[in-house]
């Protein structure tokens, strides 16, 4: 009987085959970032947040490398990944990390490690100190709120600290996995890693990936191929347009553009590694709130924000 190949091991006779999935890379997933983020800041409005959400980032990567290595574990959970794979569901889901304490002990350890930089303001060092002070009840609420967008009964401010220890968690578990293993979804726009929307899309230049579009989740950091010039929620092919900062960049060479959907009336924005090969889609995106206030003019909204920055009213 002939055996039905799986997505990845097709990819892996096909040396020429677009890479499906890209998984983040564990032992530098939040120090890229954090370094970004750094070099971002220099003359960026918002420039003290983001050397703080740097700070962060490098706290987050330190409790990564804390938790037990990959290789301590077995590779990967077979039993979820044959069940992700019959179902067409996501390895993990995010939103199942609030059941379990695993993640309050990451928020711990990064609120730990935030408190002991120097010179914090005085309403960070309160804001820290209050989150400390939350109930667990309370803290799974919040985490919950933030997971499923509920963004009427959210903190803005303690938010971006819950979403780190849930960055960490979810891209914990995902790095265990192989690319084998991550299933083929009906829903095309969710990560198939962990069930999370993209924060952002980019078209890649390096190795195989090389002029081709993925998708990054905002949670686990993974990334997943999608074709250029359709809609990342509503996967039409029409109406699709891309509206950049022109008065920034002579037309046609801007880094970042944000690409919109006249069928669903949504926007995401879209970088080109070819014009800045050292972009992260996570902290870009961050550093570029001018394009979110331009959007938030038009008719267009964006479905999922920065989880490092919670606005009490997306646009």
């Amino acid at each position: 009987m002939q055996r039905i190949l799986e997505p990845g091991e097709i990819e892996a006779l096909d040396h020429n085959a677009i890479p499906r999935i890209r998984l983040p890379q564990r032992a530098s997933i939040f120090n890229d970032r954090a370094q970004r983020l750094k070099q971002l800041a220099a003359g960026n409005p918002i420039g003290d947040y983001l050397n703080l959400m740097a700070s962060l980032a490098q706290a987050q990567q330190q409790a990564l490398n804390g938790l037990s290595s990959a290789s301590d574990q077995p590779a990967r959970d077979q039993a979820s990944s044959n069940l992700a794979q019959a179902h067409l569901m996501p390895l993990i889901l995010a939103t199942d990390q609030v059941r379990s304490p695993h993640w309050q002990t990451v928020l711990e350890q990064l609120l730990a490690q935030l408190a002991k930089a120097d010179g914090l303001p005085p309403a960070l060092m309160q804001l820290l100190e209050r989150i400390r002070q939350t109930s667990a009840n309370q803290r799974d609420s919040q985490a919950e709120a933030i997971l499923q967008r509920h963004q009427e009964i959210v903190d803005p401010a303690s938010a971006p600290f819950y979403a780190a220890a849930l960055q960490v968690v979810c891209s914990d578990l995902v790095t265990r996995f192989d690319v084998r293993d991550v299933p083929l979804l009906d829903t095309p726009g969710l990560c198939p890693c962990c069930g999370s929307m993209p924060v952002a899309s980019v078209v890649r230049m390096d190795g195989q990936s090389q002029g081709h579009r993925y998708l990054q989740c905002g949670m686990c950091a993974a990334e997943w191929h999608m074709v250029r010039i359709k809609c990342a929620y509503c996967d039409s092919t029409k109406g699709i347009a891309y509206q950049s900062i022109e008065d920034e960049q002579p037309a046609g060479t801007a880094a970042i553009k944000a690409e919109t959907c006249d069928e669903c009336h949504s926007w995401l924005k879209i970088f080109y590694q070819e014009k800045d090969p050292y972009l992260e889609p996570v902290a870009d995106d961050l550093a570029s709130l001018t394009l979110d206030l331009l959007m938030g003019e038009t008719a267009y909204a964006r479905r999922q924000g920065n989880p490092l920055l919670w606005q009490s009213a997306e646009n």
